[in-house]
């Protein structure tokens, strides 16, 4: 693999959470508890999806074969996809969605962050843009796991069974694959596990704010990187996917 291969694959990656997220997200307008919030997550989804498009932009650049934004969402297979295996969990209760999206955009805002300052330009251009998003879409989930965590009995007792649930798809975050190293070591990229510590801390104090305790460490599900997704995935990507494989060339 040369050095744009290598970025081209790991722009895929970013896009691949993006889209995922964006498309899990979509899945709830109209299902959230209030309007002000259906609102709100539409376009926070929409911020995703545009983040996922900016990458799969650059990878399509990058390995000059051809390929645009709507061949890397809707016309790849299943084991072609390397989103990590948190973002395609089912949505669940309205609980669940919050605490998925604390804990991973904890971890997306400081993977952003570091690569704001890698030398790549095209990566640290879009990392530059998508980390205002995402700074207040976790200030926004945030405030809501507060408020559950901190109100009814039967809120607090939801969301620390989605913490407890979610906690094991944390790990795969933090676990470098020999692509994390590359782009590391050849444009100084994020160093997931300086990531981990500056994580851990930061979602600890979100949640001790919510009066939830952090899950002890356990078994920790990994895979979405290389390829290997959950039962859940296949039927997301089935929907997603519909209209061009329906309609072959539709285009956004």
């Amino acid at each position: 693999m040369t050095v744009e291969t290598d970025v081209a694959a790991y722009a895929t990656r970013l896009g691949d959470n993006a889209l995922v997220l964006g498309q899990r997200m979509i899945e709830q307008v109209a299902a959230y508890p209030e309007l002000e919030e259906e609102l709100a997550n539409a376009n926070f989804a929409l911020d995703h999806i545009g983040q996922a498009r900016l990458f799969y932009t650059l990878a399509g650049d990058l390995e000059g074969a051809g390929r645009d934004e709507d061949d890397f969402a809707f016309r790849r297979p299943e084991c072609e996809y390397r989103n990590l295996l948190i973002v395609e969990q089912p949505n669940g209760h309205f609980g669940d969605s919050i605490v998925r999206r604390v804990l991973f955009d904890s971890w997306y805002l400081l993977l952003l962050d570091a690569l704001t300052r890698c030398s790549h330009e095209g990566l640290s251009t879009i990392a530059a843009r998508a980390i205002k998003e995402v700074n207040y879409h976790l200030r926004h989930s945030s405030r809501w796991l507060v408020r559950l965590g901190d109100g009814t009995d039967e809120s607090h007792d939801r969301v620390q069974r989605s913490l407890d649930d979610l906690w094991r798809f944390t790990g795969e975050m933090f676990v470098p694959d020999v692509l994390d190293d590359e782009i590391r070591i050849t444009f100084k990229g994020p160093d997931l596990g300086s990531i981990e510590a500056t994580w851990r801390e930061r979602v600890a104090k979100i949640v001790a704010e919510a009066t939830l305790e952090m899950p002890a460490d356990q078994w920790m599900a990994s895979g979405g990187k290389q390829g290997r997704h959950t039962e859940h995935f296949g039927y997301l990507l089935s929907e997603m996917q519909y209209l061009q494989r329906t309609y072959p060339g539709a285009s956004w």
